[in-house]
C-alpha cells in the first residue's frame, strides 16, 4: 500500500468499526499477491471500500471517468488505485486497464449486478463481468456485503449507525470456459460470458454473514 491508500484504509477501517460495528469473515481466502477479481453485490455507497478494507492488501476500483478531471479528486482516486471508466462502467478502454493491472498482480473490485440494488435484494449478475473473467487468467473470489443497504441505500440521505458485514467466499476458477471461450463462435461466446456472471452471482447468493 501507499501512504494515502494506507490513510485512507485505516480511516475506513475505523469508520467501519466503531460507527457500523462491522463483522468480516474469511478475509484469508483472497490471496495477499497477484492478481484477483473481487466480485461484491451491491447495495450502498458503503461496499467498495468496505469490501477493501478488510483485506490486508491493496486493491483497485472503478471510478467514473469524469472524476478525474478534476486535480484535487483525480489524484487522490489515481493513489487509490482507481480505474477509470465510462459512465456505463465499461468501455473498451476501461477493460483494458482493468486486465493490464490483473496481469501485473493487482486486485480488482467488481460488481457483477452493475449497479445499486433498489430494494435491497440481490440482482441478476450482467454478463460484463463475463467478459473480463474470460479474458483474464485470474482467480474470482465472491463476496457478499451485508447491512449497507439498511445503513446507507439509496433512499438514506446519510449513513445510519446500521451492522455491517462483510463475506469472502472460496476462490473461482473458470479454465474449462476459458479454453472453450478460445475456439468457440460468437453467440456461445455471448453465453459464455453469461454462464460466468450467473456462476459468479450465484456463489455471492449463498454466503452467509458468518465464518466458515
Amino acid at each position: 500500500m501507499n501512504l494515502s491508500y494506507r490513510i485512507g484504509w485505516t480511516c475506513f477501517r475505523v469508520m467501519y468499526a466503531t460507527y457500523f460495528r462491522w463483522q468480516v469473515f474469511n478475509a484469508e481466502r483472497v490471496p495477499l499477491q497477484g492478481g484477483v477479481i473481487i466480485a461484491s453485490n451491491h447495495a450502498s455507497f458503503l461496499d467498495p471500500p468496505l469490501v477493501g478494507s478488510g483485506l490486508k492488501r491493496d486493491i483497485n476500483y472503478l471510478a467514473r471517468e469524469s472524476l478525474f478531471r478534476f486535480p484535487g479528486i483525480g489524484a487522490l482516486l489515481r493513489s487509490w488505485n482507481s480505474v477509470p471508466v465510462d459512465r456505463d462502467g465499461g468501455g473498451a478502454k476501461g477493460l483494458k486497464i482493468i486486465l493490464d493491472r490483473l496481469l501485473n498482480g493487482a486486485g480488482i473490485i467488481l460488481f457483477p449486478e452493475g449497479t445499486r440494488t433498489k430494494d435491497g435484494k440481490l440482482q441478476p449478475a450482467r454478463s460484463g463481468i463475463g467478459l473480463t473473467v474470460i479474458k483474464s487468467t485470474a482467480p474470482v473470489v465472491p463476496v457478499r456485503v451485508f447491512g449497507t443497504f439498511e445503513a446507507y441505500g439509496r433512499n438514506h440521505k446519510l449513513p445510519r449507525p446500521y451492522r455491517v458485514a462483510v463475506k469472502y467466499g472460496p476462490p473461482m476458477n473458470f479454465e474449462n470456459l476459458r479454453a472453450e471461450a478460445k475456439t468457440c463462435d460468437k453467440a456461445r461466446l455471448k453465453e459464455i460470458y453469461q454462464q460466468v456472471a450467473d456462476e459468479i452471482m450465484a456463489a455471492i447468493a449463498k454466503l452467509e454473514p458468518k465464518a466458515d
